[in-house]
């Protein structure tokens, strides 16, 4: 059976179409309007968002992808588990799909949940190449709901994804559009004295940051489902439904804070992987993560699903209702958030101006670096998203607080459902710094970027242990294909399993990987400019089946620019 896949149902109570087959996507050049400004950009079978791709666990899928563009493209299907060849990686896992060629991706469905798919090629992700995956699991659902829909938020920049690049490099704060004013040094004086204000202004100067660089990118447009804030995707319900609202981040650079002012939300899975049910009343999800949560509206009212930018600089909004054209209040933007000295442990040695090499920091004049290494996680303690939590930076700035005083998620809150592997020691700890300098625009892994590092080499059936150090002041969400993050949250084998991990600035966070996936397979930051700018690792795992050996470590170097 062959279906050729129709844009335009993203966010729809989907239809049963049929699982079993073969399906079409074509990677066309396509106008994209936010009711602010149109852009050219690219799209899947004609649109941005491209169309829902809809799977049942326990089947092949066979998916044609015809490259109607006068360039190279690909399709990463991501936190999918499938063979390395049809990961869709330029210059890893395969060379890429010629302009006019159709290349046929075959793999088999071996989990349940929500991902996307997306381009790593170049910039074509942030331009609109990306859309949805919904896949039906083989038995019921621990959950119940009655309705669902795909939100899927992405920020577009009216600027092209090639020009953004070059303003950052010429000028790191180029988007900053929330830059400290006069007036908050008066006030910072006032509740903290001129003379320690000055202190504070002159050590933030002499890192060459400012407490406000807590986004590279704003100026962007919010979208939810294609739709601006003011075009407002609508999603109807019937009073007293669960419904299940599949969210899906796949912006290049923003990290939104979802509520639904009025609604309860119920998180049940995060990254595809059914978790503990939590009750919240707000969430941020990183890019490239994805949360499901059932809400239950009992009113016959419009409720406003709200996803502000975590820098506070731009939002992102739609609608659920009983009726089309009903509204509810959109909520104003908050406070923009201001990073403090204790988001980095109150190490002013950790920032962003020269951050590629501890050694190279050490000889920075009256700065201390004596503690380099940022927070172990280990030795502190867990709470809901409040000050001790490991999970978030340390400072004022970063640490989430919900609206009105509710619930936030924190990853310390997510437990598994069910233990994916059985629980053992790691045979190994790999240290993974994440480091850049924010003058030069340049991100990196441990002191280095992608084109000069050797790869992550791992034997197929151990257990590694990941240690992420994050010595910048911005948010990193650490993405490894082909297989799974077990995320440490202290909770064992209950330790909840993700295919994107967030860590904050001056934080330390580990992850456990079972390595079962033979092949050559990419680790990068999932934000487009940092991974563009040398955030990205290929991760080789030596031995296993015979038939899925890597491939030759002479593949091209391009490896296009994921998101």
């Amino acid at each position: 059976m062959k279906k050729t896949l129709v844009a335009g149902t993203l966010g729809l109570l989907l239809p049963a179409i049929g699982f079993a087959g073969e399906y079409n996507l074509t990677v066309d050049r396509v106008e994209i309007d936010t009711g602010e400004f149109v852009k050219q950009g690219v799209g899947y079978n004609r649109k941005s968002p491209g169309p829902v791709l809809r799977f049942k666990e326990g089947e092949e899928v066979s998916i044609n992808v015809t490259n109607n563009l006068d360039e190279m493209t690909s399709i990463h299907w991501h936190g999918l588990i499938l063979p390395f060849e049809q990961d869709g990686v330029p210059g890893i896992s395969f060379p890429g799909i010629k302009p006019g060629e159709t290349f046929t991706y075959k793999f088999p469905i071996t989990q349940s949940g929500t991902y996307w798919f997306h381009s790593h090629s170049g910039f074509q992700e942030p331009e609109g190449a990306f859309g949805s995956i919904i896949i039906e699991p083989e038995g019921r659902e621990p959950f119940r709901y009655d309705r669902e829909y795909v939100v899927q938020l992405t920020d577009k920049h009216p600027h092209s994804s090639d020009r953004v690049m070059r303003n950052l490099k010429v000028t790191p704060d180029y988007y900053n559009r929330k830059q400290q004013t006069l007036g908050e040094f008066f006030s910072d004086a006032s509740e903290n004295g001129f003379l320690n204000t000055v202190k504070a202004r002159l050590a933030w100067g002499g890192m060459r940051m400012m407490q406000a660089d807590v986004e590279d990118l704003q100026g962007f447009t919010g979208m939810i489902n294609g739709k601006s804030p003011k075009q407002n995707w609508t999603g109807l319900f019937e009073p007293g439904e669960r419904i299940r609202l599949r969210f899906i981040n796949s912006s290049a650079m923003t990290y939104f804070d979802i509520r639904i002012p009025g609604l309860e939300m119920t998180v049940v899975q995060a990254d595809g992987n059914n978790v503990q049910p939590v009750n919240v009343d707000e969430f941020r999800i990183g890019v490239a993560e994805t949360y499901d949560v059932i809400v239950r509206p009992k009113d016959e009212q419009a409720y406003t699903i709200f996803a502000e930018s975590m820098g506070r600089s731009g939002y992102a909004r739609a609608t659920l209702a009983p009726e089309e054209g009903m509204e509810a209040p959109v909520p104003g933007l908050r406070e923009p958030a201001r990073l403090t000295m204790a988001d980095m442990g109150g190490m002013p040695g950790m920032e962003h101006g020269d951050m590629g090499s501890a050694n190279e920091m050490a000889e920075m004049p009256d700065m201390d670096h004596s503690n380099m290494k940022g927070m172990d996680h280990s030795t502190m303690m867990m709470s809901e998203g409040g000050a001790s939590d490991p999970f978030y930076a340390k400072g004022s700035g970063l640490v989430p607080t919900a609206a009105n005083g509710g619930k936030f998620l924190s990853y310390a809150d997510l437990k598994a459902q069910k233990p994916l592997y059985e629980e053992r020691e790691p045979a190994r700890e790999i240290e993974l710094r994440l480091t850049g300098n924010m003058e030069r625009y340049t991100w990196s892994i441990n002191g280095v970027k992608y084109e000069d590092a050797d790869p992550i080499r791992l034997k197929y059936g151990e257990r590694v242990r990941f240690k992420f150090v994050n010595e910048t002041m911005m948010t990193h969400p650490m993405h490894l294909h082909g297989m799974w993050s077990i995320l440490d949250v202290g909770a064992g084998q209950w330790n909840p399993i993700k295919h994107t991990v967030s860590v904050q600035p001056g934080t330390t966070v580990y992850m456990e990987t079972e390595v079962d996936a033979p092949g050559q397979w990419a680790f990068h930051c999932h934000l487009t400019y940092h991974m563009a700018a040398g955030m990205f690792r290929k991760v080789i795992v030596e031995g296993g089946p015979e038939s899925t050996q890597a491939a030759s470590s002479e593949q091209p170097s391009e490896v296009g620019g994921d998101v």
